[in-house]
């Protein structure tokens, strides 16, 4: 994971980046100047949790020069099955970005929709067959 971290690390070059950006267009675009040093961070953001997490679970054998495939065999853990929610999750934010350009009350709807398909997807493993 630490090379993954270095490489989200990276992303520290957007912020310097952006400012140059924002001198080169004389501060008037205010769309690019503010969206490069912004990625530059969400990049950051991913490498400190990268580099925080390769602490804690030390080295992986994908990180060593000598790892072998055969040491990550075994249960990876636990999958959920097919699921609808995701599919109304989806529906919910089509109807809600129609509510933007149609009308605002749509976007009430959508949000609706929204709510419920999310406590549905949070809540689908809480019974039937696949009840923990």
């Amino acid at each position: 994971m630490r090379t993954e971290a270095k490489i989200f690390l990276a992303g520290i070059i957007f912020i310097p980046v952006g400012i140059v950006y924002g001198f080169m267009t004389k501060w008037t675009e205010w769309v690019g100047f503010l969206a490069i040093p912004l990625l530059g961070v969400m990049t950051m953001m991913v490498g400190v949790y990268l580099y925080k997490h390769s602490r804690v679970i030390g080295e992986r054998p994908e990180d060593r020069n000598d790892g072998e495939i055969a040491e990550k065999s075994g249960v990876f853990g636990t999958f959920t099955p097919w699921s609808w929610w995701p599919l109304v999750l989806g529906a919910a934010a089509a109807i809600s970005f129609l509510g933007l350009a149609v009308g605002f009350w749509v976007l009430y709807i959508g949000a609706g929709l929204a709510l419920v398909a999310i406590i549905g997807w949070v809540f689908e493993l809480s019974r039937g067959d696949w009840a923990h």
